[in-house]
């Protein structure tokens, strides 16, 4: 790779060879004064409430930041700036008039068109990430990115910034040790100013220096600058860069800084700083530090003051122009929340009247995984205890598909449930052709610590203005009646179907599992995939599975017509709804049985329409009826059936406790057959 000239020119000066030329010189100088002014009239937006709520300033950041945008490459390498990188971002190739954009939050901000925090800049078109306000998370998409990059011989680096208090969170250490483990290009660059708002580093870590908490690490190399000095930044950027390249491992370039003013503009630092170490730490500003490098390196007062006036008016120049842009639409909220699924020709109801020999919902599954697999070589699966010679997932849904594709497209990952799914987001950002399909736990019940990774796929495409959609397929085996116990038997659709930008899909039948897995795999955003682990091998949910079958989202199934009584289910609960009628109708009544298959998107129609004609509805999921996602499917039906409701809306699902190891105890929690029997019984007396 070509070493930046820049960043050359510079190190040639701290060794004594030929110093940086004065244009060069005037070009830093330009861009880390330009940086400041920006900085400093950050606050006068929010003063005379235009915008810009949060600003956390970048002063005491300059000579890092500075030297990290120089070695960004637009358009080659990536780069995951953080919410202070106000310089890094200028130096990378943000515009001041952008800046503001985003930070005035117009429609124009080419970070999100307005619809994420200020001071989040970022810049897609040329790779520049954006990135969310939670902290140091950015770490996970960085790593995933560097695998991707990696994987298909890029030749680009991954820059990830982020203050020394996130090193705190227990993701950035699995994004950490996953980079040293996987040797990937990535560069963390960590500033360190003492504070993570007011917390101080103390109370975060034992080390003076965290960095020091990773130096057992076998393939990462730890570099220590003064991130108030631009050419000893520079130095160690570079140093990081040539190890990088060397194809080694990650680097970790650490920075001390100093945090010169309050965290942000929420911020009263006058309440844990006192006189003395406030003043301390503007002398150590790192701007007049380096108006004073460049005097000694040949520039005159004149030419200094010549940069200082014209960066005035560029100021100017950019504040009027990103006055005048558009504030966003409140007519457009709603787009981007979601990419447009992929929807098959052949089967665009997703039903069929195949014959043939009917498949068991795992075989069903594996079946699925290798056609996608076999028909887009940009596809890929990694999870936890899935592949490892000749296991093939703790259920078996991933058998053969390693020795069939390769350990490259076929792996394990780390048992880290964020690391599984924050690593998916980060490796679909290469090319919107990949897909990514996870195991994100063994068992649904394990989820919980990817969650904030969740969330974040949730909000990425919207957060972005469709400037990105994680392509993932998120598969988590769910549900009980396995004699699993505490985490290995719960639910967690009730909590996955409240966030917008995902979908939620449920199968009770082989052919429906083929078929959701298949558009899944093959639609853009991110798919949470729930596999009823009790269906896998049951008789009940075998089903003849067409060639290429497809289910869209958002389209529900009617798996028995009737005109008493509506049983709307998902999962294995639908089986009990199909047992339940067949009963019924020996006692003379007839039971529409509706199987959802779709949470989110939810096929409120054919719930509707069902409803109208028989006018009674039971609702029966596995999950308990406090919470569950029954309550949003009655508050529906209560709010656009009532005229046609001939009863009380019923529910039935688990009992509000954990669900207990011993099968006594089980049967006692979960649904059943009988239960839903009992239920229906009910409703139908009203």
């Amino acid at each position: 790779m070509d070493t930046p000239s820049l960043v050359n020119e510079a190190l040639n000066a701290l060794d004594g060879r030929e110093g940086p030329s004065r244009e060069e010189l005037c070009h830093w100088y330009e861009l880390m004064h330009l940086g400041r002014i920006l900085d400093d009239k950050a606050p006068n937006y929010l003063k005379q409430a235009i915008g810009w709520s949060y600003h956390a300033p970048c002063a005491g950041h300059d000579g890092i930041q500075l030297a990290t945008g120089l070695a960004f490459r637009p358009g080659r390498d990536f780069l995951f700036p953080y919410y202070r990188d106000l310089l890094t971002c200028l130096a990378a190739g943000i515009t001041p008039e952008e800046i503001i954009l985003n930070g005035i939050s117009k429609a124009t901000d080419v970070a999100g068109g307005g619809r994420h925090m200020s001071n989040h800049f970022a810049k897609p078109s040329i790779g520049i990430q954006n990135v969310s306000s939670l902290t140091g998370n950015h770490t996970q998409h960085a790593v995933g990115l560097a695998r991707a990059a990696k994987y298909y011989q890029r030749e680009a680096v991954v820059f990830c910034s982020q203050g020394e208090s996130s090193l705190s969170e227990g993701y950035c250490s699995e994004s950490i040790n996953g980079a040293d483990r996987e040797k990937l290009p990535v560069i963390f660059i960590v500033q360190d100013n003492g504070y993570g708002i007011s917390v101080p580093k103390r109370d975060q870590t034992a080390n003076e220096h965290v960095c020091d908490n990773f130096s057992g690490y076998a393939n990462l190399k730890i570099i220590k600058c003064d991130g108030l000095d631009f050419p000893d930044s520079t130095r160690a950027m570079e140093e990081a860069l040539a190890y990088v390249r060397t194809g080694k491992g990650p680097a970790l370039v650490y920075a001390t800084c100093v945090r010169i003013g309050s965290h942000s503009n929420s911020d009263r630092h006058e309440l844990y700083r006192d006189d003395a170490e406030r003043a301390e730490a503007k002398a150590k500003d790192p701007l007049p530090r380096f108006r004073a490098y460049c005097l000694e390196n040949g520039l005159s007062e004149a030419e200094l003051q010549a940069i200082e006036i014209d960066n005035q008016a560029r100021y100017l120049a950019a504040h009027d122009q990103a006055m005048a842009a558009p504030n966003p639409d409140p007519a457009r909220i709603h787009d981007f929340v979601i990419p447009e699924a992929w929807v098959s020709d052949r089967y665009p109801a997703g039903t069929h009247q195949e014959v043939g020999t009917p498949l068991s919902m795992i075989t069903a599954l594996n079946q699925t995984l290798k056609d996608e697999f076999r028909l887009n070589p940009d596809t890929f699966i990694w999870g936890q205890d899935m592949a490892n010679k000749e296991k093939g997932g703790i259920f078996n849904v991933s058998k053969g598909l390693q020795q069939e594709f390769g350990e490259q497209r076929v792996f394990n990952a780390p048992i880290a449930e964020d690391f599984i799914v924050g690593t998916a987001n980060g490796f679909s950002r290469l090319d919107d052709k990949i897909r990514v399909v996870v195991e994100g736990a063994e068992f649904a019940d394990y989820i919980w610590p990817a969650a904030e990774q969740i969330v974040e796929c949730s909000h990425d495409y919207w957060r972005s203005h469709g400037q990105f959609a994680p392509n993932i397929t998120i598969r988590i085996a769910s549900g009980g009646y396995i004699g699993g116990g505490l985490y290995h038997s719960q639910n967690v659709e009730g909590w996955l179907t409240t966030l917008p930008g995902i979908r939620v899909v449920v199968p009770a039948f082989a052919d429906d599992a083929a078929g959701l897995l298949r558009t899944a795999m093959r639609s853009r955003g991110t798919t949470l995939y729930l596999e009823p682990k009790f269906l896998y091998n049951s008789k009940l949910a075998y089903a003849v599975v067409p060639p290429d079958f497809a289910v869209p989202f958002g389209k529900a199934r009617i798996r028995r017509e009737g005109s008493d009584l509506t049983i709307l289910g998902y999962g294995t609960p639908v089986h009990f709804a199909l047992e339940a009628a067949s009963r019924l109708e020996r006692e003379g009544k007839s039971v529409e049985v509706i199987d959802l298959r779709s949470l989110s998107p939810l096929d409120t129609g054919a719930i509707i329409a069902s409803v109208k004609r028989t006018h009674r509805v039971l609702i029966a999921h596995e999950d308990k009826v406090f919470g569950g996602f029954g309550g949003e499917l009655a508050a529906i039906i209560a709010s656009d059936c009532f005229p046609w409701l001939d009863a009380p809306i019923e529910r039935v699902g688990s009992e509000f406790t954990p669900v207990g190891f011993n099968r006594i105890l089980e049967r006692a929690i979960l649904p059943n057959t009988d239960k839903v029997l009992a239920a229906a019984r009910k409703v139908l007396a009203f």
